[in-house]
């Protein structure tokens, strides 16, 4: 059942601003708004679309607050880039391309997958500081460690792993922070600042070439879409706020739960 607009777009602002207060904590907001948008009668595949636009203010200012970390690493960001956008250009691409009934399948799939991985996302951090010490003690000094600082572009198979991150950042988009975080990780990068900084940058990158495709599409409903702008800005700040006097794991938690009765739930859905 598809609620009056008014009181649909009023829900959204709520959704978003609390999805703003998630993601400034702990991350995974797109967890929460996502089946919400479905079970406020938004398809699936324009609530992927919508979500995509809406939330490109609050990528920008996130990008914004790391813009300090890139410093020194130019090269890097270039190289970065370049496979985020090619990456993000062609998921998107396939999304625009994917009958909405197919993605009505496939994303129960998708909600679940980025819930397991929000779910393992420390134990990935906690690995990827282990394998940084174990780079520092036993192959390289500490100095030098920081490979995005030694005027190199990265490899080409970092690149190519993270063109593959660019396509799903593109299609659906939700956790594409952990693998970039975990390529960087397992690369020997060990200064989470800069690994943040760099993540920001490639989601800023695939999520532009994303967004901008979408918008000259018909599957972004624009009322929604600025409603959720709205939203987000708003909880971001507030909750950017109040990150540091909230206990992460009680969002984290909150989080997972929605993340899992929504991907049940969508899945539920798709076969009824």
């Amino acid at each position: 059942m598809v609620l009056p607009k008014t009181i649909q777009l009023v829900t959204i602002v709520l959704l978003s601003a609390v999805a703003g207060v998630i993601n400034a904590i702990a991350g995974g907001g797109t967890l929460l708004t996502f089946p919400a948008l479905v079970g406020l009668g938004v398809s699936p595949i324009v609530a992927n679309a919508t979500s995509t636009v809406a939330l490109w203010p609050g990528v920008v200012s996130s990008m914004w607050g790391y813009r300090d970390e890139l410093s020194g690493s130019t090269r890097w960001a270039v190289g970065f880039a370049v496979p985020s956008i090619l990456g993000g250009a062609i998921g998107a691409w396939l999304l625009l391309h994917t009958p909405p009934s197919r993605f009505a399948a496939i994303v129960p799939w998708l909600v679940l997958g980025a819930t397991a991985l929000f779910m393992v996302q420390p134990q990935i951090l906690r690995m990827i500081q282990r394998h940084g010490a174990d780079e520092i003690a036993h192959h390289m000094p500490a100095s030098i460690v920081d490979r995005t600082a030694t005027g190199h572009l990265p490899s080409a198979p970092v690149l190519c792993c993270q063109a593959l991150v660019g396509v799903y950042g593109g299609y659906f988009g939700a956790g594409v922070g952990i693998f970039t975080l975990a390529i960087l990780g397992f690369i020997g990068l060990t200064n989470i600042h800069r690994m943040n900084g760099l993540k920001n940058w490639a989601g800023l990158c695939m999520n532009a070439v994303a967004a901008l495709m979408f918008m000259f599409s018909s599957l972004v409903t624009w009322p929604i879409a600025l409603s959720m702008a709205v939203g987000s800005i708003g909880g971001g700040y507030f909750g950017s706020r109040a990150a540091l006097r909230t206990p992460q794991r009680y969002v984290r938690r909150a989080v997972i739960v929605i993340g899992l009765l929504g991907g049940l739930w969508l899945l539920m859905k798709a076969h009824a």
